[in-house]
This record gives structure tokens, C-alpha cells and sequence, in this order.
């Protein structure tokens, strides 16, 4: 399994708690701390129901699959419209844990090639589909903080 993910967090180094968002609410911390739980949802260590009906995932995982960046400003039914208490003692403590959170990944899948978990919006995901989400979504709140992918 390519491990691009390890590399992009490399540009988290730019990032500073002050460094402001070109759009939404989240600060630098709670970007970092948003990528932990999607993380977490991908190497089995959270478990988290699809909001979406079945019926709308075969579109939502077309639309995940293309090369369409996510919506600026969407609001996560998960989260909702309030930021979410932060969990680590500072940014940097948060950084450390996703790149801890994205080695448990690889290694999950690398032990389980065929394990399907839940993403909240887009269903059930195999590693194929996960590699494609994380990316798409590294890059989303990256550019959220104008860090370069």
C-alpha cells in the first residue's frame, strides 16, 4: 500500500496554530483533529453509522471516486455546524497522533486487504475506496489552510 498519506502530513510543518482558513470554521488544531477521526473510521480503532440512505450511495461514491474536489463549507451531519472540543494539548501533539493514526492504518489494511468499514457519508468502503477518500480529503482541508499538496 502506498503510504502518501505519512508524506502529505510532512506539510503540516507549515502549520501554525494561528494560521487562518480560507474558509469554514475550524481552526488549524480542529483540521488536524477532523483528519484524526477520518483516520480513525479507516484503521477500525472509531465505528460510525452512514447517514446517507442506501439508495444515494451509489452517486455519492461516483462523485468520491471522480476527480471533483469535495464542497468548500459543507457541514458534516456527523459534526454539525459547531466545532467539536479539541482533544490534544496543542497542535503539534495533534500532528504526532494523525501520523501515529495513518501508520495504524496502513498496517490494519495491510493485515486485512478486504476489510469494509463505514465512512458516515459515503457507506461502506473497501482500501481502495479509503486510499481515494483519505486523499481527496487530506487535500480539501490542506487547501482549507493553504498548505501546498
Amino acid at each position: 500500500m502506498d503510504k502518501i498519506l505519512l508524506e502529505k502530513i510532512s506539510k503540516l510543518d507549515d502549520l501554525q496554530p494561528l494560521t487562518k482558513q480560507l474558509w469554514g470554521k475550524m481552526s488549524a488544531q480542529h483540521m488536524v483533529e477532523h483528519l484524526i477521526f477520518a483516520i480513525k473510521l479507516s484503521n477500525n480503532k472509531m465505528k460510525a453509522a452512514c447517514f446517507n440512505p442506501p439508495e444515494k450511495i451509489p452517486v455519492l461514491k461516483k462523485f468520491m471516486m471522480s476527480s471533483r474536489p469535495f464542497p468548500r463549507e459543507f457541514i458534516n451531519p456527523v459534526i454539525g455546524e459547531n466545532l467539536i472540543p479539541l482533544i490534544h494539548n496543542s497542535l503539534k501533539d495533534a500532528i504526532r497522533n494523525l501520523s501515529i493514526e495513518v501508520e495504524d492504518y496502513y498496517k490494519f489494511f495491510e493485515e486485512n486487504p478486504d476489510a469494509v468499514l463505514t465512512n458516515p457519508t459515503f457507506g461502506d468502503l473497501n482500501k481502495e475506496e479509503w486510499v481515494v477518500f483519505h486523499e481527496k480529503h487530506f487535500r480539501h482541508h490542506f487547501e482549507q489552510f493553504g498548505l501546498i499538496f
